[in-house]
């Protein structure tokens, strides 16, 4: 069975596009998104629309295990190679010979693992622990990450000759908050999905205001976040009052209206001047100029609150301001602004 990647958006289309073309070349592939977009699944696409697809498909989770161990289980040992090797093993590198060998999380390699893995990617070849013998191996390497490989470069965190030679491709899945198109149809699929899994007694029908809240949250947690939410609704019938508190932040439009209009939150804006006024110019002292001035200034900031609030979310974010998304995205120049957070 096919792995099914959910989404209409323009990354979804050129993460199909790109797999496409990736795999019949065997090309080393490094897949990028935060945690919980669906990095695994592009992996197993890649693998199953190769020429490899019925071979093995050997997965290492490098944040899973300390170094010494993450060794032995990726090139194997020899009975006696370390306390308690009491038989002889296959690594992973081995085992995935004429496969896929996925390396998930590699951004959490060590380098001295680093220096290792490269020998083995040039040369295709290795020593298991404790051996004398040279073992071959034909392994597809494609890895994925949700660190930035080319900051941890600049900082020394990874080898360069490796980077370059697992990343003759890369892939980048976009995280869920900027991509909102997506949300519906992930919540149709597998909403059906498990349905049929968990073995549903009710309708499950969501109304049009508990599917607007689903699809406004910004989804911190990414698809995988999305399926524990919709597990749930499935298993125990959840209503919109529980659903809130699962999604913790104000995620509709009108809720977040409410927070800049009358709940406390709009006192940051409110009777905002923006002006020093002990170190006025009485000699310059326009008040068109000023006037201009702290309308840009509370532009900037309501604007700015609005993107925060959705994580930069700029299709929910017009949708808010009540403004198109051409003049959202205008304002974003016009004013500089910028993410305070780690959006993108």
């Amino acid at each position: 069975m096919e792995t099914d990647l959910i989404g209409v958006s323009a990354n979804i289309a050129r993460v199909r596009e790109l797999i496409q073309r990736i795999a019949d070349t065997a090309l080393n592939t490094v897949v990028y998104g935060e945690t919980g977009v669906g990095k695994e699944l592009v992996v197993k696409s890649l693998y199953q629309r190769s020429e490899r697809n019925g071979g093995p498909f050997v997965k290492v989770n490098c944040a899973a295990l300390p170094d010494n161990l993450l060794e032995s289980e990726m090139f194997g040992y020899e009975r006696g190679a370390f306390t308690g090797a009491q038989r002889k093993m296959r690594g992973k590198f081995e085992q995935a010979n004429r496969g896929v060998l996925f390396l998930d999380e590699i951004g959490d390699m060590s380098l001295s693992l680093q220096a290792k893995l490269l020998h083995a990617l040039q040369d295709g070849e290795f020593i298991p622990l404790g051996s004398e013998k040279t073992v071959k191996s034909n392994a597809w390497v494609i890895a994925a990450t949700n660190r930035d490989l080319t900051e941890d470069l600049k900082a020394g965190k990874f080898r360069e000759d490796l980077y370059y030679r697992i990343s003759m491709a890369s892939i980048k899945v976009d995280p869920l908050r900027l991509r909102p198109e997506d949300i519906a149809p992930l919540i149709a699929y597998y909403m059906e999905q498990y349905a049929s899994q968990l073995k549903a007694r009710r309708p499950l029908n969501l109304n049009k205001n508990l599917l607007d809240k689903l699809t406004a949250y910004p989804w911190p947690g990414n698809v995988r976040e999305l399926q524990n939410v919709l597990r749930r609704i499935i298993v125990l019938g959840e209503g919109e009052e529980s659903i809130d508190s699962m999604i913790p932040i104000a995620n509709t439009g009108r809720n977040l209206r409410d927070k800049l209009n009358g709940s406390g939150v709009a006192s940051k804006f409110i009777g905002f001047s923006g002006l020093n006024t002990q170190e006025l110019d009485l000699s310059d002292l326009s008040l068109k100029k000023y006037k201009k001035q702290v309308a840009d200034q509370v532009e900037k900031d309501v604007i700015s609150y609005v993107l925060e609030k959705t994580g930069w979310n700029r299709t929910r974010a017009t949708q808010i301001l009540k403004v198109s998304y051409k003049t959202l995205l205008t304002k974003i120049k016009e004013l500089d602004l910028k993410p305070l957070n780690n959006y993108e």
